[in-house]
């Protein structure tokens, strides 16, 4: 069999012409070839595997908040600020109500907590949306700035030390694992993923908001309400950090203002690499979710040398952002002079 045909081979399984997405498949084949054969001993583990599906929820979540800003023609930099303060106000909503789990009602407080996160995600969505739709404050700036406040809500908050001690039942159920295979938090990426995708692909305010990211002008002559959509994607990109801020505080049942900082660089990787154009208009799940797991394994291997520092990884995500980058404008430059 050659070239061709494995290739028309690949397309007529998966069913799709989406180019991008076949080329990440593979660099995933690529990526996980190489890992297998630097780390045999570890990274063919199941332990291994079991431990990637845990910890990838925590920035994949964000990475489709991010995502679906950049679709929409803007850029939310505060993710990981919204993330980090609504699980500040989670955890001292349950210190305050729960301490232990002594209380007959440690679970409906946990809920409501859940809830308390969840609506200040909103709310922090909600502002980044006005800001950008109503003040006119391009994006990258305004989530830039509500990047610093609400990481200096949460400093003040917690008096810039970690909150720790919440009921251990939260940390249990989103540390558990269903069907002795499925961690929980795995599922809340899963769910938020194909949330996303149907939103993206199935409804009309999906279709607006690409259109938004392709010409914001021509979508406002076509009737739609850009502001109403903008506020909206911002909003929905704060329920994302929202839930990720819980996932992480599950981890380590302790939560603190500057917890992820890194993570920033590398949703804003992901979403790049998965195929979202960063001036808008296009990108869809399924390419993100690829470059989540291919992230992921690097992050892995990475981290099984113990001479390679984070700040080398700062290097490596940075460096791998602007590859990646140069390629896509290469692919769109051939893509332009075959078109003419």
């Amino acid at each position: 069999m050659n070239v061709k045909s494995c290739k028309a081979s690949i397309h007529s399984l998966l069913k799709t012409d989406d180019k991008n997405f076949i080329r990440l498949l593979y660099v995933l084949i690529a990526v996980f070839l190489l890992c297998a054969i630097v780390k045999p001993e570890t990274f063919l583990q199941i332990s291994n595997f079991q431990s990637m599906a845990a910890i990838f929820p925590e920035f994949g979540i964000l990475s489709l908040g991010i995502s679906l800003s950049l679709i929409s023609g803007g850029m939310d930099l505060s993710v990981v600020f919204i993330a980090n303060l609504s699980a500040i106000i989670a955890a001292k909503f349950m210190l305050a109500l729960a301490p232990d789990d002594s209380s007959p009602y440690t679970l409906l407080i946990i809920i409501a907590a859940i809830m308390v996160s969840l609506l200040v995600g909103i709310i922090c969505g909600l502002f980044n949306g006005f800001l950008i739709a109503k003040i006119k404050i391009p994006a990258m700036l305004a989530t830039i700035g509500t990047q610093q406040m609400f990481w200096g809500l949460a400093i003040v908050l917690t008096g810039g030390s970690s909150l720790s001690g919440m009921p251990e039942l939260y940390s249990t159920v989103m540390n558990s694992t269903l069907f002795n295979f499925l961690p929980v938090s795995l599922l809340i990426f899963i769910i938020c993923a194909t949330a996303l995708s149907i939103f993206l692909s199935k409804t009309r305010y999906g279709s607006e908001i690409y259109l938004i990211g392709t010409n914001a002008k021509a979508s406002k002559y076509a009737g739609i309400n850009n502001d109403q959509l903008t506020i909206l994607t911002y909003v929905i990109s704060g329920v994302f950090s929202a839930l990720a801020g819980l996932v992480m505080m599950a981890g380590s049942n302790s939560c603190r203002a500057d917890y992820g900082e890194s993570y920033t660089m590398q949703c804003v990787l992901i979403a790049v690499m998965g195929g979202v154009n960063p001036n808008g208009g296009f990108g869809n799940v399924k390419g993100i979710v690829t470059a989540i797991v291919i992230l992921q394994f690097l992050s892995s291997t990475l981290n099984m040398f113990e001479n390679i520092s984070n700040f080398y990884r700062d290097v490596i995500w940075g460096a791998a952002l602007i590859i990646v980058l140069i390629v896509n404008y290469i692919i769109n430059q051939r893509r332009e002079a075959a078109a003419k």
